[in-house]
């Protein structure tokens, strides 16, 4: 209540009233002037939608948490913000609290976080911290996350965040805590000192450096029913230190793989007999063997780095990978396309070349001795469809169960015969396809020089063939010790890329046979083809027939194309094959199996074609055989017509020529004495 007192008083009061009045209109129109900001606006540089509740802010310039995060915002993501420390109460919104279930600050370059940092997200459920640099966790860093279920630490906490985790899990409100995340942190130890405290269904320890787990660790892994704890990448040492937590394993199903381990003993898991579920994924086992997996009867699951590894257990109702891309858990051939694909290349192979090796007897040939290798080519390309018959007749019997007879299959009498039989197919013909070609080569390009096989040469070239081929694919049978199981190496039968497991022996015997002779071989070819075409053009140049030549170089080009080409088909792919394996190269097996059952076989098919049914002396040869068959049918047909037509129109009679008496049979000296 103002009382005044006289003209002076009130005199005095006005301009200090005016200056309270102007003030207050001031502040009222700077109000009013501002832009008007609401709590549902989204921030600065963020990206926001309404519909699903998340707001994305990424790459900003700001080291701080945005302080206006929207009231329904569910998922809050902050990727690259250089946020260096996440100070008390960061998420707090003037003081009010939000409904985020969802936060993630990866890649924020977070070094340390403050007590209380999280408070005012009572509601979050997944909290993601990975890839930052923390130094420093307080003890009460994740104070005020009651409904806490998963948090992630992947690739976040240098040695002295290490060090303090232990504590700043120990917080009261993670007891709800599902399923968390350390993953490549360097951990030499599980950093819960009660894990029997939390209600964890998941502890993810992939990719640090713990080489043993304490007893103290197991006893607490006890107390856990459901948990499921992830080790990969761990550099366990194999010793005593590993017992308790190997009895553990026998009534939990783990994961173990990915661990460098180079040797595990064939009774490493004879105590597990409960043991439901095995992950062996990333570890190579050049040692492995099937009575490892026998104790564990009631193993259904089991998980591998390589597809081959499943044979070794065969009781397991699950394996993985289950597949090679040749053959699969149930099935030698993976798909139908290779089932059916099988019988086709074996039907044309086999066909084809016993076709042509009957036709070639039939018909007279132009070059006895060409023909004679023609005819032996054709012999050895069969063996090839031999080969993929009997993959197909195997992969019949196996159908719907072959893991449980994988192993004793690539192990097989079978199995080694039918790769030697491969193996011959494919070198014989290599080394026969040389041996042609350089006679050729010869005929053509030194048609004056008296280089030309005999008989007797081409036989005992013929038969050395033979002789080094059988050696090639024998010499591997005879000593299991040095070449190991070298044609068991897949479901095939066949040694086409190198493994871990293969002997140092074998896969440079391997090496060589493909990447030397066959390579060496193949090249020759070329550069014959290459020089005889360049000798028919050059001499064909001084012809007068300008179109004759033209189209007989055509003729002569298009048939030395297809033949190099038909190699370069076949061989260049098992080369690149061969090489990337060399060099470690991770090859698909679906790869291998194409080049198995298409790529190898395609010579064995297409040499019938190219070498006979091609050549313009042959199709006279079955032209003219298809005229005579056609003429003779047509005499047939004509006689059989008169015969019927004249036993027709005649009637029967009394005969009235009598067929004369037999003379006497006299001998020539008898008759005359002049040829006594």
């Amino acid at each position: 209540m103002w009382i005044f007192h006289g003209a002076d008083s009130s005199t005095r009061l006005w301009p200090t009233w005016t200056r309270w009045c102007v003030c207050y209109a001031a502040a009222a129109l700077c109000v009013l002037c501002s832009p008007v900001r609401t709590h549902d606006a989204c921030p600065a540089s963020c990206a926001c939608a309404r519909d699903s509740g998340t707001v994305t802010c990424r790459d900003g310039g700001d080291s701080e948490v945005p302080g206006d995060v929207p009231d329904w915002t569910a998922t809050l993501i902050l990727v690259g913000r250089n946020i260096s420390t996440l100070q008390r109460g960061a998420f707090m919104s003037n003081g009010t609290e939000l409904d985020m279930t969802t936060l993630s600050l990866s890649y924020n370059g977070i070094r340390a976080i403050e007590p209380y940092a999280f408070l005012g997200l009572p509601r979050l459920h997944l909290l993601d911290l990975s890839h930052n640099q923390l130094e420093s966790i307080s003890a009460r860093a994740f104070h005020g996350l009651p409904e806490l279920r998963s948090l992630y630490l992947n690739d976040s906490l240098l040695p002295s965040a290490a060090a303090q985790l232990s504590n700043a899990l120990s917080a009261q409100s993670l007891r709800n805590l599902h399923r968390l995340e350390l993953a490549g942190n360097r951990l030499k130890s599980i950093p819960l000192v009660t894990l029997d405290s939390y209600n964890l269904h998941a502890l993810v320890l992939v990719n640090n450096s713990i080489e043993s787990i304490g007893w103290e660790n197991v006893t607490n892994l006890y107390q856990l029913k459901r948990i499921r704890v992830y080790l990969s990448s761990n550099p366990f040492r194999c010793n005593c230190g590993l017992e308790a937590f190997y009895y553990w394993l026998k009534n939990s199903s783990q994961n173990i793989s990915h661990n460098p381990l180079v040797h595990i003993h064939p009774s490493h898991f004879n105590n597990l007999p409960h043991l439901q579920s095995l992950a062996l994924q990333g570890i190579d086992l050049p040692d492995i063997q099937i009575k490892m997996f026998l104790p564990m009867k009631n193993l259904s699951h089991i998980y591998f780095k390589k597809f081959q590894y499943c044979s070794y257990a065969p009781h397991v109702r699950s394996c993985k990978p289950n597949t090679d891309g040749i053959s699969s858990f149930e099935d030698l051939l993976a798909n139908k396309v290779l089932r059916v694909s099988v019988w086709v290349m074996a039907f044309i192979t086999c066909f084809g070349n016993l076709f042509v090796i009957g036709m070639r007897s039939l018909i007279r040939a132009e070059n006895n001795l060409h023909a004679a290798c023609i005819k032996v080519l054709c012999c050895a390309d069969c063996l090839m469809g031999v080969y993929l018959f009997f993959v197909g007749v195997f992969d019949v019997k196996f159908r719907g169960q072959y893991n449980r007879n994988a192993l004793l299959w690539m192990e097989s009498v079978e199995c080694r015969t039918i790769g030697f039989l491969a193996m011959l197919s494919s070198e014989v013909s290599v080394l026969l396809l040389t041996y042609l070609t350089l006679e050729k080569f010869l005929v053509i390009v030194f048609p004056f020089s008296n280089l030309r096989p005999s008989k007797l040469q081409t036989g005992v070239v013929l038969a050395s063939i033979w002789l080094l081929g059988f050696i090639i694919a024998a010499v591997p049978l005879m000593n299991e010790d040095v070449f190991g199981n070298y044609y068991g190496r897949n479901g095939v039968c066949f040694p086409l890329h190198s493994d871990r497991q293969e002997k140092p022996t074998a896969k440079g015997y391997s090496t060589g046979i493909f990447l030397g002779l066959n390579l060496v071989a193949f090249l020759v070819i070329f550069v014959s083809y290459s020089s005889m075409f360049c000798s028919i053009y050059r001499t064909g140049i001084n012809a007068t027939d300008l179109r004759s030549r033209l189209h007989r170089d055509v003729a002569v080009a298009n048939r030395f194309f297809f033949i190099v080409f038909s190699d370069a088909l076949c061989w260049i792919p098992i080369f690149l094959v061969k090489i990337l394996s060399l060099l470690k190269v991770e090859i698909p097996g679906t790869i291998s199996s194409w080049v198995v059952i298409f790529i190898l076989p395609i010579n064995s098919a297409l040499n019938p074609i190219l070498y006979t049914l091609t050549t313009s002396f042959f199709r006279e040869q079955v032209e003219i055989l298809l005229c005579r068959w056609q003429r003779r049918h047509m005499l047939k047909k004509d006689r059989k017509s008169l015969t019927s037509s004249t036993i027709y129109m005649e009637a029967p009679r009394a005969p009235s020529y009598q067929q004369p008496a037999y003379f006497k049979r006299v001998s020539l000296t008898s008759a005359d004495p002049r040829y006594a």
